[in-house]
């Protein structure tokens, strides 16, 4: 292989330079800002601030309501991703079996990645309206008397169903190009080895998915956790107070809302601890039983 060689040294330097300055303008010094905002109280109105050590961290554990929050966020981030991975893989695999209107059938299923998280909610409040909502009525007409903004179960119910809706295009697309991506030489050596299919899929075929799943999990994850807000914001902007929110929701509702830039900032670095810690699990224990080869 050829290698790459520049006729100045600082070229590479200055190639990387946008990246690393997007990179430590827009996550290392808002995350740096949040760090050091924790460890004070600070006035909304930006006249001073007043050095309180641990007292925010303190104020957010002991805080009842944080609990219940946490429990909800763990609940949500695990429903988001199971169901948002299983029903892409399922649409996957039927997807890779089509042969006529397969473009079609793929760009069907395809086409909500295209829609902004505000959107999927503003779709999702029609789809859970109390009155003329299409998804109410089916329950209703089963015998659940769905109440969306008043009872909580209810409300997470139908955000985990619109932040699954959202994000099953884009691991539709990753798995159905790793199913693409098996040599059909593999495939038909496993056919002949094994005539169930199911079983096929399961000791053949989802193995050498492994390395597409594992980027998936953590892409889902992180979406579970950050990039469903402006769903939830949407769905319960016009709502009473008492329904499910997540940790990321919180530290805006507190900061922006509350007016509690201090508390809201420790709630902040608490969240990125989670996730470090997170990541760090799924690379030391999940990553060593996927296979790349």
């Amino acid at each position: 292989m050829k290698k790459v060689q520049f006729d100045s040294r600082l070229t590479p330097y200055i190639l990387l330079l946008p990246q690393l300055a997007i990179v430590a303008i827009f996550f290392l010094w808002p995350a740096a800002e949040a760090v050091r905002s924790s460890f004070y109280l600070e006035d909304p109105f930006g006249f001073g601030s007043t050095f309180v050590g641990l007292d925010n961290f303190k104020d957010v554990f002991a805080d009842s309501n944080y609990g219940r929050v946490v429990r909800f966020t763990g609940v949500f981030t695990f429903c988001v991703t199971f169901f948002s991975l299983a029903i892409a893989l399922v649409l996957a695999v039927k997807a890779d079996k089509v042969i006529h209107g397969s473009s079609a059938y793929k760009t069907l299923l395809m086409w909500v990645y295209a829609v902004a998280p505000p959107v999927a909610g503003l779709i999702g409040i029609f789809l859970f309206d109390q009155h003329v909502g299409p998804i109410v009525k089916m329950f209703k007409a089963l015998g659940w008397d769905m109440r969306i903004g008043v009872n909580y179960n209810d409300t997470g119910f139908a955000m985990v169903v619109v932040a699954v809706w959202k994000q099953i295009p884009v691991n539709f697309i990753f798995l159905l190009s790793g199913l693409q991506g098996i040599s059909k030489s593999v495939q038909e050596a496993a056919a002949i080895d094994c005539p169930s299919g199911f079983r096929r899929f399961w000791t053949v075929t989802f193995p050498l998915l492994a390395p597409t799943g594992f980027f998936l999990l953590i892409i889902n994850i992180t979406y579970a956790l950050f990039d469903t807000f402006g769903v939830i914001d949407v769905l319960l902007k016009t709502q009473p107070g008492d329904d499910p929110i997540t940790l990321v929701y919180k530290v805006y509702q507190d900061g922006f809302r509350g007016n509690d830039l201090g508390g809201s900032s420790a709630q902040s670095v608490i969240l990125m601890v989670v996730v470090f810690v997170l990541t760090v699990i799924q690379f030391r224990l999940i990553e060593r039983r996927v296979h790349y080869n």
